[in-house]
């Protein structure tokens, strides 16, 4: 896959995460793959990320949009930063709008998305819907856990300051 292959690979996996279809979003993926969401956390294989994109997410979300900019791909793994938008349909804060930014990370595998990252400040996104003080600190303990559990994270707290990790090449 080049890069303008990956930049037009994000294009249409925006517009099917847009459209609200589950089965359409989830073509994007290879069979066995994960979606780490920061909100409705990991998503293991086709079915369950469809799961996630239909049943979860535009459960609590109308008007949904989301771009992708500044593509970089290595033949691997690609990034890029978003933008995306939303209107509330929670009853707690049903109308409210919100727009966030992100950062998106894939693992590629034969053309389909084999792993999905992403880093995105879920505060701003709370704050825009005006989440209580104490829900929004339960919420980010949850969101601590997940980043502390992360092998990632195990082994990056266990090495010594300046050490780095072993590269596979």
């Amino acid at each position: 896959m080049t890069g303008d292959e990956f930049a037009r690979l994000l294009s249409d996996f925006t517009l099917s995460a847009e459209s609200g279809d589950g089965e359409r979003f989830a073509r994007h993926f290879t069979e066995d793959a994960i979606y780490h969401d920061y909100i409705y956390g990991p998503h293991k294989g086709r079915a369950d990320i469809a799961h996630m994109m239909q049943d979860l997410f535009h459960r609590d979300a109308a008007d949904y949009r989301w771009e992708m900019f500044d593509p970089v791909f290595d033949g691997t793994m690609g990034y890029a930063w978003s933008l995306s938008s939303f209107t509330s349909k929670i009853p707690q804060f049903k109308g409210k709008p919100v727009v966030i930014d992100g950062m998106s990370r894939f693992i590629v595998r034969d053309g389909q998305i084999a792993e999905y990252r992403e880093s995105v400040n879920g505060g701003v996104a709370m704050a825009q819907l005006g989440v209580e003080p104490d829900r929004m600190t339960k919420v980010f303990k949850r969101w601590t856990g997940w980043l502390k559990e992360r092998p990632e994270t195990i082994d990056y707290l266990a090495r010594p300051t300046g050490s780095r990790a072993k590269r596979e090449t």
